[in-house]
């Protein structure tokens, strides 16, 4: 299964690249002109058997602020362009070339800053035993984390204490039962989230409702 899973992603990454090159070129003159600084961000992540990797994005923060892993719904530090990236997902879209070199998987526990091993060393080890990937069931559930975080006390400790812990067991939980047919379904879960929230981004049209005749008033 290891070897269809990297020849798939393989495939469809390449080609998905190609589809998305024209997106790519206009995401990263739109990241460069909305503030200064390089259209894509690097960050140090873990990857399979706990091996460092830098994922890839497009870069949604401004290039001096510093703060806490996560983000909140109203992070300070997000750029108007890069708060629309981050809500339709398209931030994730360079992390097809992780993808293609092999680092990561279009399905697997999402890769994670090298710090939060230490609060389960055992449990992470046994997680990335495999590539992280692109998506998976806790990538859906957690997709509106940032709203999540901002809704509590203290959002630094929920975080560690509450999300990063169901995560990982959610992973963990997938990872025992993965087959190729749940793969792909969750891919298809995961386009229909992202199509959601790109519809839900989308300017709505306004229909100004014409003033009624009364019958009085209409010729006889």
């Amino acid at each position: 299964m290891l070897v269809l899973k990297r020849s798939f992603d393989f495939v469809l990454s390449a080609i998905w690249l190609l589809i998305f090159s024209p997106a790519f070129l206009l995401l990263a003159i739109a990241v460069r002109i909305s503030s200064p600084g390089p259209a894509l961000f690097r960050q140090r992540r873990t990857g399979r058997n706990l091996v460092p990797f830098f994922i890839l994005k497009f870069r949604t923060m401004r290039v001096d602020s510093s703060g806490p892993a996560f983000t909140l719904a109203d992070d300070p530090r997000v750029t108007p362009l890069g708060r629309w990236m981050r809500r339709t997902k398209l931030d994730e879209l360079p992390q097809l070339w992780n993808i293609l070199r092999g680092q990561m998987s279009f399905v697997g526990p999402r890769p994670i800053v090298p710090e939060l091993i230490a609060t389960n060393p055992a449990a992470y080890r046994k997680l990335f035993r495999v590539r992280p990937g692109l998506t998976d069931p806790a990538s859906i559930k957690y997709a509106d984390e940032a709203q999540r975080l901002r809704r509590v006390e203290d959002p630094e400790r929920y975080f560690h204490d509450v999300i990063a812990h169901d995560k990982l067991r959610i992973s963990l939980d997938y990872q025992h039962h993965a087959t190729t047919i749940t793969d792909i379904a969750l891919l298809g879960r995961t386009a229909l989230v992202c199509h959601r929230a790109v519809m839900a981004e989308l300017p709505r049209p306004r229909f100004r409702s014409l003033p009624s005749r009364s019958l009085a008033s209409r010729p006889s």
